[in-house]
């Protein structure tokens, strides 16, 4: 889950509706509309329920607030967790505002989550991912070029999970392009692709791999590719 920060100094000119018919107003919180709530649990309990990060536009329309006094609120709040030692984190991640849990308690949500199962990405997903994500949009055999094996289970796999997404054609080849999805940012922790780490420079050029045709890899039997049997 995803959370954000507190802000209680507004001005009234800021705040509106919520200075007006706020905490003190004597009113049951059910008479007073979207609009008379607390700020701050009212985003709480709707970052509680969203399934991807939240932007504060977003929040602030629901909420009927300034978008100001959102941004200030939902850090504040991030701050207050953080500050307070709380198992749970509010980010902004891929463009907008989610809770999760804190790193130091992962051992523990993995422990509950995984329960005896095998959730992790392959070596060989990993990899690939690395590939699409430096080098997006990218073909799979653009991929398969980097790698030197054939990618195209592990890319079916990344696809159903909704890591990676297709991104149009290539003009010159008609090949499907692929690039990563903000699930992808979200899962990776990351604002966008610029805080990637700086590895492209390591890798090494698809084009001297491959050779004249982009699309000019070979396809793999099942009994020649490792990752054609387990690459999932």
């Amino acid at each position: 889950m995803s959370g954000v920060a507190d802000g209680e100094a507004y001005d009234v000119t800021e705040t509106g509706a919520e200075g007006a018919l706020g905490e003190g107003s004597g009113a049951p919180a059910g008479t007073l509309g979207v609009a008379g709530l607390e700020l701050k649990p009212a985003l709480e309990a709707v970052l509680m329920v969203v399934d991807e990060p939240a932007t504060e536009e977003h929040l602030a329309r629901v909420l009927e607030r300034p978008r100001r006094a959102v941004a200030l609120a939902l850090r504040e709040l991030s701050d207050d967790y953080t500050r307070q030692g709380r198992g749970f984190d509010l980010r902004l991640v891929a463009g907008g505002w989610r809770f999760y849990s804190r790193a130091a308690y992962a051992d523990a949500v993995e422990s509950f989550v995984l329960d005896g199962q095998q959730a992790r990405l392959t070596q060989a997903a990993l990899e690939t991912l690395a590939v699409v994500a430096y080098r997006q949009p990218v073909s799979r055999s653009r991929v398969s070029a980097v790698r030197g094996v054939n990618c195209d289970g592990v890319m079916r796999t990344l696809l159903q999970r909704g890591l990676v997404e297709e991104a149009g054609t290539e003009p010159e080849t008609g090949a499907i392009l692929y690039r990563t999805t903000n699930y992808f940012l979200e899962r990776m922790g990351l604002r966008g692709l610029d805080e990637l780490p700086e590895l492209a420079p390591f890798l090494p050029e698809a084009d001297a791999v491959e050779g004249d045709s982009p699309e000019g890899i070979p396809s793999f039997d099942v009994d020649d590719s490792g990752d054609s049997q387990t690459d999932h």
